[in-house]
């Protein structure tokens, strides 16, 4: 991806305690053109130091840090830089700190498995609009989703439901259906044979409705609506 000389790079700190994955994260992201590494810190403390006199567009951090969690980076980061973009990078899949990071801002959310590459990928997809996530990250939520689902089957759908159903667009629906699940805009792209601008169009209406700025936000507004669909996905078009 080349840099626009026009357009300033964009800065990413990463907080992560090991050295080695600390090291491949910040050889990745200085190779990558319009990324800007401004900080690789180890734990928690530096980390709310650094924010507290530096900006940056894009965190990501581990969890389990030497001195505290890092949910707390991205609490303090999202409470001073509220248009960052988070992402967490860690080997936990445990249900409740997935749920924790998305509550508190983290759009995105990548297991150790993913190679430094991969991450740098995830990076420029958060960038884009989207909330990268790692398959079981994504199947457990959509588990968890399903389940909450299931425990309200049989129940009567509020009238504002409805109506807020209605508002999205056959389309619109088919696609928040295909984030949710944890679909790139570019798959979801080839899956419907439309262009990722298409999608992108569709992806900033869907925000509008639902009053939200990122695939995080999208996915579980959209569920404590009641609007999403969870079916066959290979029956939409």
């Amino acid at each position: 991806m080349s840099n626009n000389a026009s357009t300033p790079p964009v800065t990413v700190l990463i907080v992560e305690d090991d050295n080695l994955t600390r090291r491949a994260l910040c050889l990745a992201i200085e190779a990558e053109p319009t990324l800007k590494l401004v900080g690789a810190l180890d734990s928690v403390k530096p980390a709310l130091e650094l924010l507290q006199t530096q900006s940056v567009d894009v965190l990501l951090t581990d969890l389990g840090l030497p001195d505290g969690s890092g949910l707390e980076v991205i609490q303090a980061c999202q409470l001073r830089y509220p248009k960052c973009d988070m992402m967490v990078i860690t080997a936990s899949a445990d249900e409740a700190n997935v749920l924790a990071c998305i509550e508190a801002g983290a759009s995105g959310y990548v297991l150790k498995d993913a190679g430094p590459v991969d991450v740098v990928r995830a990076i420029l997809d958060l960038l884009a609009g989207g909330s990268p996530m790692s398959p079981a990250i994504a199947r457990m939520v959509l588990a968890r989703i399903r389940g909450e689902r299931g425990e309200k089957k049989g129940a009567q759908v509020p009238s504002e439901s409805t109506v807020e159903l209605s508002s999205l667009t056959k389309r619109e629906a088919t696609i928040l259906d295909l984030i949710a699940r944890g679909d790139s805009y570019g798959e979801v792209a080839r899956l419907l044979s439309v262009s990722v601008g298409t999608i992108q169009t569709h992806i900033k209406s869907i925000y509008a409705k639902l009053s939200v700025h990122s695939r995080g936000e999208a996915v579980f507004e959209a569920h404590r609506r009641g609007l999403l669909q969870l079916g066959d996905f290979g029956s939409k078009t």
